[in-house]
């Protein structure tokens, strides 16, 4: 039998990752085959020869991490892992994107071992990639020392087209380029053609210079079946230390195939058998068994278990070490990157009588500093509005990446992607701040915690239109509502410090679930019989009445001074009412049933919800005798005093309200 050369074995090897995705994405009659045709040169040589990974262990701390930014191009990250020895088998493969498989269409961090990051809409991935590399940087600056490095990995990703024509791509890798990070490394695939057909049909910008002139190196490689050409690039990115690398792959979509190749055509369907058949003609394939891998491959592939697992047990004698010499931080790292950081309570009192919410989290933020030290984040260039720096500390910066304050910029977007990408990495907590109305520019990402089930916590500040003279662009009205309706997501609205202060403690012992804390910007009472406890329940009767009840007044936030305000009026008039608190419809909604009957008896008809937001979703909690006063409109510029008592939001007004739905129901 002749024996391959080394070089042949790769030519083997990669054919063999093309015709593993042909006959995925054909069995499955769905799916993108496209790019893994494309970019399987250099997808191989990552793997097989650039990457530090252990595939026996996925989830060892100092791997390197690749994303998949082109997400649709799943079959070639499965067929990799497969390959490679992941716990990804060929029946894996065979039930691409079937229902209850672990090789889903795009790929899903938790479902399918070696998937780093489910990077779904394109441009999302290479943002959660900044944040990868964001906390690769902090956690070498936080934990190495001169005498033992324990953090020292690099973030690598395959993106396309399509990916650098997304804002939030652009957003990211602008910071990232401002940033220096040069342990982010990019590989382009540029094959010239997206979904509708040619890139130069909407897009004829020079992304070398576009990107050099964000910080990047650029690097071309004009064959991307030149896979000594792949390695040189990768070499170079390597030596460049002060700046992320963008590696341009010349690819041709859909490589080999006589018809298609090279078109929109190929980009996103199956091409059928006969086609299958000269692709693999053009590729020198002489097997007819489908998802047929010959022994050289295997072979070949094999030695990725074997230098993975010697780098690993290097890396582990080294740790050993350190925590002989550094037992507190070998801890604390082991305790951060297991996301087992955990508090029974905020270490603070509030002794103002009244303060608004986001300055009470800021407060409450910078305790929590103290006890987390893996806490980092920052704003949307609105952290002196929002209360979101950690004082006494520094403000990451090219080189200096410790932290823990990070200037995201006005990049609300990719700091939501960023952020999830912290997550992800692990080893850090991270947390987002911006005003509640530009929610709207970070929702996919939002969804994208939601979905990947991390506990990242968003602060929304400037919560209603409360904020007043900024107008109605600024002040939130169906915000509030589209958080709520994103599942797995907790929104809580905390009414005062207290509240707020439990808000954060639900967020950083949340395991699998983001936090979105909404906040206030004017000030509010700081409510001695608020109730920690009721908060983390979702919600609680903070006020009971003083005589048997005719009904129950229900808000959120600010609004519950208000409500607070009506029961003395309406005591006054012999009318007994009681309050209820309702921070968390999430919470709520989890409790159990004698709990939600105590604190909402159904026989009670006469409920009132008090919330300055759009009312869609609250009927379920007032039934269809209750009154709901929210806002269904867009506000206005002005006093935001002014602007609420137009809207009717006073006590006196809540009082008549009530009253008039009590004679509807009599």
């Amino acid at each position: 039998m002749k024996t391959l050369t080394q070089e042949n074995v790769a030519e083997l090897s990669i054919a063999t990752i093309r015709t593993l995705s042909i006959d995925s994405v054909e069995h499955a009659k769905h799916g993108h085959l496209g790019m893994p045709l494309g970019s399987a040169p250099m997808a191989y040589k990552l793997f097989k020869d650039v990457m530090k990974h252990n595939p026996k262990n996925p989830k060892w701390y100092d791997r390197d991490r690749f994303i998949l930014t082109s997400g649709h191009g799943s079959i070639l990250l499965y067929t990799l892992l497969h390959l490679s020895g992941y716990n990804v088998s060929i029946e894996d493969l065979k039930e691409f994107r079937q229902l209850g498989s672990i090789t889903p269409g795009h790929p899903e961090v938790d479902v399918t071992p070696g998937v780093e990051a489910t990077t779904g809409p394109l441009g999302q991935g290479i943002s959660t990639t900044v944040g990868f590399a964001i906390a690769e940087r902090n956690l070498a600056h936080t934990y190495n020392k001169e005498d033992i490095s324990i953090v020292d990995h690099y973030t690598y990703t395959i993106c396309g087209d399509g990916d650098l024509m997304e804002g939030v791509a652009q957003e990211a890798m602008s910071l990232a380029g401002h940033l220096g990070l040069g342990k982010l490394i990019v590989l382009y695939d540029s094959n010239d053609v997206c979904s509708d057909g040619f890139v130069s049909d909407s897009n004829t910008e020079d992304v070398q210079k576009k990107y050099e002139a964000m910080g990047w190196q650029t690097l071309y490689v004009e064959d991307g079946n030149d896979i000594s050409a792949v390695q040189q690039a990768i070499d170079s990115a390597k030596t460049e230390t002060n700046k992320p690398s963008l590696i341009e792959v010349k690819n041709i979509i859909g490589f080999g195939s006589p018809n298609f190749g090279g078109t929109a055509a190929i980009h996103s369907n199956p091409v059928g058998d006969d086609e299958s058949k000269l692709i693999k003609q053009a590729y020198k394939w002489l097997h007819e068994e489908k998802f047929f891998i010959p022994e050289e491959v295997k072979e070949d592939f094999a030695e990725i278990v074997s230098k993975g697992s010697e780098v690993e047990k290097d890396w582990n004698n080294r740790f050993k070490d350190y925590q002989g010499k550094y037992p507190e931080l070998a801890k604390q790292f082991i305790d951060s990157m297991d996301n087992k950081v955990e508090i029974e309570d905020v270490k603070l009192e509030f002794t103002e009588d009244k303060m608004a919410t986001r300055a009470a989290s800021g407060k409450v933020l910078n305790s929590l500093a103290k006890q987390i030290p893996s806490l980092i984040g920052g704003s949307a260039d609105l952290a002196s509005s929002n209360k979101t720096t950690i004082d006494g500390n520094t403000f990451m910066t090219k080189g200096d990446y410790k932290g823990p304050n990070i200037h995201f910029g006005i990049r609300e977007f990719s700091m939501a992607s960023i952020v999830n990408g912290l997550a992800l990495h692990g080893g850090v907590k991270g947390y987002s701040g911006t005003f509640l109305v530009f929610a709207d520019y970070m929702k996919a990402a939002i969804r994208m915690s939601a979905i990947i089930n991390r506990p990242v916590t968003y602060v929304f500040t400037h919560d209603s239109i409360m904020l007043g003279q900024d107008g109605p662009t600024h002040q939130p009205v169906e915000q509030l509502a589209s958080l709520r309706a994103t599942p797995n997501l907790n929104v809580i609205r905390p009414a005062d410090a207290n509240e707020t202060k439990a808000a954060w403690s639900i967020a950083i012992n949340s395991k699998g679930t983001p936090t979105a804390i909404i906040l206030g910007r004017h000030d509010v009472p700081v409510l001695p019989h608020a109730s920690v406890e009721g908060v983390k329940r979702g919600a609680y009767i903070i006020s009971e009445g003083k005589d048997e009840l005719s009904g129950i007044i229900i808000a959120s936030g600010s609004e519950v001074e208000l409500a607070l305000k009506a029961q003395q009026l309406l005591e006054k008039d012999g009318v007994s009412i009681n309050v209820v608190s309702m921070p968390s419809w999430e919470l709520f909604n989890q409790q159990d049933m004698d709990y939600k009957n105590q604190v909402l008896p159904p026989v009670i008809t006469n409920k009132l919800v008090v919330e300055m937001g759009s009312p869609i979703g609250w009927r379920e909690y007032v039934g269809p005798k209750g009154e709901i006063w929210g806002i269904d409109d867009f506000g206005e510029s002005g006093n935001g005093n002014a602007l609420a008592e137009k809207l009717g939001f006073t006590s006196e007004n809540i009082v008549h309200i009530y009253k008039t739905m009590l004679e509807r129901n009599q």
